[in-house]
C-alpha cells in the first residue's frame, strides 16, 4: 500500500508541476542553427529510430521497476508537434482502454526525454526517489501497485526544456569513477543518465584501442605505447598529457576489453536519442615521434608534479598544431573512430591548451592554432562541433584576457564551438566574458575533486544560477551541465542540478528539499524535515567561493614539522591564499599549518545529526536514510577530530605531555570510531574498489602482477611518485572516507607521527621531519603494494552505531 500523502506535500507538489514557460532563444540564430543540427542529428550522424528510442525506454523501465513494465507506454513524438518546437516531455493518462495495462503515457521527443518524462512522474505523482546506488539507492516503495497508478488531471503535463543540452562528466572521471566499471555498472550509470535528462555524456572509454591502431599507422610500436600510455586508475592524466608510463603498461587484453566495453556504452547511448561526445586529438604524442618526424614542431611539455622530474613518466610531448601533421594525426583518429563505431556523434572534445599554454600570448598566432585544431575534426567530419572545457579561462587567468580569449573563441565557425563553463556554481567565467564573447556555453556544476567524500554543496547557485546565464541580456547558454572530478556522493546536489535542465523558473529550496525529503525516505518525517532545514542553511549553503577539496586531517595527514608551526596553533585565525594545485586554482584557508576547508557552523550540523537520530526509529530501515545519516556522522565527527588533532598540536607547543596524550588517544580513537561506523554501511568500504579492479585482470599474467589492484591503492593513497624522504605532491588528492583505508592508512600513518611527538616531548630533543617521511612513506609503499583483503559487505547496526558515537562525542 502506498503510504498516505501529507497535505503539505500535495501543496507544495501542486507548486512544482506548473507546466513550464517556453525557453527563451540565446546563442545567436547561427549558433543555434548549428547546434540544433548535432542536437537533430545534422549530416550523416545515424539516429536512432522512434521505435528503438520507445523500446530503449521500456529497457529502462524494466530494469528499474520491472513490475510495472506494462503500466506506462512511451511514445517518440516531433518536436513540431506535442513539444513545439522544443525538446520536452508530456505526461497523460493512458486512453480510456488502458491497451496491453498501460495506465500512464509519456511522449517526448527522444528516448531520454521518454526517460526523464517517466522519471519526473515517478517522483511528483508517486513520492519515488532514484539516486545511484552508492549513496542510498532508489525508494520506490511508495509507488502504488499496478492498476492503481495515480491519475493525471486533465490533458496532461508538458516539460520543456529551457536549453537543449544536458551534459555530464569531467574528463577526470572516467579514472576517479569509471575505471573499474563491467558492462552491468555501465548500463545502470546509463539508465541513471537517462532517468536525469542527460542527452550529452561524455565518452571516453576505450580510446587507448583506437590510439594503438592510429599511431602504429604513423610506425608507433607497441614496445613505444607501453611508455606513453598511464595505468588504467591515471588514464585521465596520460589523455591530458600530463604524464605518461605512471602505472602501466596497458595490455592488450586491457585494450581490447574496454573498446568493447565502448561499444556497448554508445550502443545504449545512441538508442536513448543521447549525442555522446568522443575524443579528438589535442596534440599528444608518444616520445618516439621526435625521431619519427624529426622536422615536425613537437615540444617537450615541462614537470608536472613529479617530485624530482623522473624520465619514465615525465614529461610529454605536444606536437604544434599549426604543423601539419597536427591535422594528419587528428584526422586519422576521427576516421578510426569512425570506422569502429559508426558515424554516431559530431561533438568532439580536445582541450589543447588545458594546463598547456601557448608560447605567445599574440591573438593571431592563438587563432591560428584553434582554427588548426578544429581543421582536425571537420576533416574527419565536415559537421563536427568543438566541445571545449572553458577551465583554462579561469585556471590561467592572467594568459587568457579578452584577446587571446576572442581570438580562440572565434578561430572556428560560428556555433561549431561549444564551451563548458566548468566552475558556473562558484566562479562563472559567462559574467566577465560577455558571455565568452557570442560562442554557445553550457553553464556546468563542478562540485566535486578528486572523488573525495565530503558534504558540501550549494544550493541557492544551483536553484538560480542556470536561470540567471539563460535570461540575461544576449545570453549564449544552451546547456546546463554536471562536471564533477568523482561521482557517487551527495545526492540532493546531483538531483537538483538534474532538474535544472527542464526548470525555467528559480526553484524555492526550502520547499524543494520538503518534498525531497519525503521522496528519499518514502514517508514524512518532522525530525528529518528539520535537519534538512538545518543543512541548506549550513553544509550546503557554502558562499565562501573556496573550491571544496577534502583536507580534513584525518584523510589528509598535515607532513609538516610542529617545530614550524607558529607560537599560536589557532582554530579561528588564518589568512587566505591563493595557491596552485594540480588541474585547478583554489583559494585555500592556510596559515604555517595547513587548514582544512569550513564554512559552516558545525553546532548547527550536530543538531541536524541528533535530528536524524531521533527519525531513527521510523526511518531504520531505509537504505537512504541509513546513507544519509553515515554520511553526516562521519562528517561531524570528522570536523571534530580536526579540532582535536589542532589541540594536540598547542600541547606540543607548550610541552603538556598529559594534554598530548590525551588529545592523541582522542585523535586516534575517532579514526577508529569512523572506521567502524563507515564499516555498517556497504557503500563505504575500501574492499569493492579494490575487488572491481581486480575483476578485471582477466589473463594469468595480469593476476599475478597484481597490477590493476596497485593502481586502485596508488590512486587513493600517494596517487603520483615519491622518494624514501618526499611524499608525492599529489598525495591524499583522491583521498577517501573508506572504511579499510582508515584503521590500515590513515590510522598508523597518524599514529607513527603521534608517537615520535610523544617520544620527543619525552626525551626533550626537536621532531625528526626527515625521519618520520622515511618510515610512513615507506610504510604507503608497502600498503600501495598490498595484497590483504578487505570487506564487501557491511557489518553492524548503523543506527545503533551513529547513536552510541553521537553520545560519546557530541552529548
Amino acid at each position: 500500500m502506498r503510504p498516505p500523502t501529507p497535505l503539505p506535500f500535495l501543496l507544495l507538489l501542486l507548486l512544482l508541476l506548473l507546466p513550464s514557460p517556453p525557453a527563451a532563444a540565446a546563442g545567436g540564430a547561427d549558433g543555434w542553427e548549428a547546434i540544433g543540427a548535432a542536437a537533430a542529428g545534422g549530416g550523416r550522424r545515424r539516429v536512432a529510430s522512434p521505435e528503438e528510442q520507445e523500446a530503449a525506454a521500456a529497457g529502462v523501465l524494466r530494469r528499474l521497476l520491472p513490475s510495472h513494465a506494462r503500466s506506462f507506454r512511451f511514445q517518440i513524438v516531433s518536436k513540431g508537434g506535442v513539444c513545439g518546437g522544443s525538446s520536452c516531455f508530456r505526461i497523460s493518462n493512458a486512453d480510456g482502454s488502458r491497451r496491453n495495462g498501460a495506465e500512464i503515457l509519456i511522449q517526448g521527443t527522444t528516448a531520454v526525454e521518454l526517460a526523464s518524462g517517466l522519471h519526473w512522474y515517478l517522483k511528483y505523482w508517486c513520492g519515488a526517489h532514484i539516486s545511484w546506488d552508492k549513496t542510498g539507492g532508489a525508494q520506490l516503495a511508495s509507488v502504488p501497485l499496478p492498476g492503481s497508478l495515480p491519475q493525471v488531471k486533465g490533458t496532461g503535463v508538458k516539460i520543456e526544456r529551457p536549453v537543449p543540452w544536458n551534459y555530464y562528466q569531467n574528463v577526470v572521471t572516467s579514472s576517479y569513477s569509471f575505471v573499474w566499471w563491467d558492462w552491468k555498472r555501465w548500463e545502470k550509470e546509463i539508465d541513471w543518465m537517462a532517468l536525469q535528462g542527460i542527452n550529452l555524456p561524455l565518452a571516453f572509454t576505450g580510446q587507448e584501442a583506437i590510439w594503438q591502431k592510429v599511431f602504429k599507422s604513423f610506425n608507433v610500436t607497441d614496445r613505444d605505447l607501453d611508455d606513453f600510455f598511464g595505468g588504467p586508475a591515471f588514464l585521465a592524466w596520460a589523455r591530458m598529457g600530463n604524464l605518461h608510463g605512471w602505472g602501466g603498461p596497458l595490455s592488450q587484453n586491457w585494450l581490447d576489453q574496454q573498446l568493447t566495453l565502448q561499444k556497448k556504452i554508445l550502443s545504449r547511448m545512441i538508442e536513448l536519442g543521447m549525442v555522446p561526445v568522443l575524443p579528438s586529438f589535442s596534440g599528444n604524442v608518444p616520445s618516439v615521434f621526435k625521431k619519427l618526424f624529426p622536422s615536425a614542431n613537437i615540444t617537450k611539455l615541462g614537470d608536472w608534479n613529479t617530485v624530482d622530474g623522473d624520465p619514465r613518466w615525465c614529461c610529454t610531448y605536444l606536437l604544434d598544431p599549426s604543423d601539419a601533421l597536427f591535422i594528419d594525426v587528428g584526422l586519422a583518429f576521427i576516421r578510426q573512430q569512425m570506422k569502429e563505431y559508426g558515424d554516431i556523434t559530431n561533438i568532439y572534445n580536445c582541450d589543447t591548451f588545458n594546463e598547456n599554454t601557448p608560447p605567445t600570448n599574440e591573438p593571431a598566432y592563438i587563432s591560428s592554432l584553434g582554427s588548426a585544431i578544429y581543421e582536425a575534426m571537420s576533416r574527419g567530419n565536415k559537421d563536427a562541433v568543438w566541445l571545449m572545457q572553458g577551465w583554462l579561462f579561469y585556471s590561467d587567468a592572467a594568459f587568457w584576457k579578452e584577446p587571446q580569449m576572442k581570438a580562440l573563441l572565434h578561430s572556428v565557425p560560428t556555433g561549431k564551438m561549444i564551451v563548458l563553463d566548468l566552475f558556473a556554481d562558484v566562479k562563472p567565467i559567462w559574467q566577465m566574458s560577455s558571455q565568452f564573447y557570442g560562442v554557445p556555453y553550457i553553464w556546468c556544476m563542478l562540485h566535486n575533486f578528486g572523488g573525495n567524500i565530503e558534504m558540501y554543496g550549494i544550493l541557492d547557485s544551483i536553484a538560480s544560477g542556470p536561470i540567471n546565464a539563460r535570461t540575461s541580456h544576449n545570453s549564449t547558454m544552451v546547456g546546463v551541465g554536471m562536471c564533477m572530478e568523482g561521482i557517487e556522493h551527495n545526492p540532493v546536489v546531483y538531483e537538483l542540478m538534474s532538474e535544472m535542465a527542464f526548470r525555467s523558473q528559480k526553484v524555492e529550496v526550502e520547499d524543494w528539499l520538503k518534498i525531497y525529503s519525503y521522496r528519499r525516505y518514502g514517508q514524512s518525517n518532522v525530525e528529518v524535515e528539520k535537519a534538512w532545514g538545518i543543512l541548506y542553511h549550513t553544509i550546503y549553503n557554502c558562499t565562501d567561493g573556496i573550491a571544496d577539496h577534502n583536507k580534513d586531517y584525518i584523510v589528509e595527514f598535515p607532513d609538516i614539522s610542529p617545530n614550524s608551526f607558529s607560537s599560536d596553533v589557532s582554530k579561528r585565525k588564518a589568512i587566505s591564499e591563493v595557491k596552485k594545485h594540480r588541474r585547478f586554482v583554489l583559494s585555500e584557508v592556510s596559515a604555517s599549518l595547513p587548514h582544512p576547508h569550513l564554512w559552516y557552523s558545525t553546532k548547527e550540523a550536530i543538531k541536524a545529526l541528533e535530528l536524524f537520530l531521533n527519525a531513527g526509529n521510523d526511518l531504520s530501515k531505509s537504505l537512504t536514510y541509513r546513507y544519509d545519516l553515515v554520511d553526516l556522522t562521519r562528517q561531524s565527527l570528522s570536523k571534530l577530530a580536526n579540532e582535536v588533532y589542532l589541540d594536540a598540536m598547542n600541547a606540543y607547543r607548550k610541552k603538556d605531555s598529559n594534554g598530548l596524550n590525551f588529545y592523541t588517544k582522542k585523535f586516534l580513537e575517532l579514526i577508529v570510531d569512523i572506521d567502524t561506523l563507515l564499516a555498517s554501511d556497504d557503500n563505504f568500504l575500501l574492499g569493492p574498489w579494490l575487488e572491481d579492479a581486480k575483476s578485471l585482470a582477466r589473463t594469468e599474467n595480469e593476476r599475478k602482477q597484481y597490477q590493476y589492484e596497485w593502481n586502485a591503492r596508488t590512486q587513493v593513497t600517494m596517487w603520483y611518485d615519491n622518494t624514501k624522504t618526499e611524499q608525492s605532491k599529489l598525495h591524499d588528492y583522491a583521498n577517501k572516507f573508506w572504511s579499510g583505508l582508515l584503521k590500515s592508512y590513515y590510522l598508523p600513518r597518524a599514529s607513527k607521527y603521534f608517537s615520535r611527538l610523544t617520544k620527543g616531548l619525552q626525551e626533550n630533543q626537536s621532531f625528526q621531519l626527515e625521519e618520520w617521511r622515511k618510515d610512513w612513506i615507506a610504510y604507503s609503499n608497502e600498503w600501495q603494494s598490498g595484497k590483504e583483503l578487505y570487506a564487501v559487505k557491511a557489518t553492524g547496526d548503523a543506527l545503533a552505531i551513529s547513536s552510541s558515537l553521537f553520545k560519546k562525542y557530541f552529548s
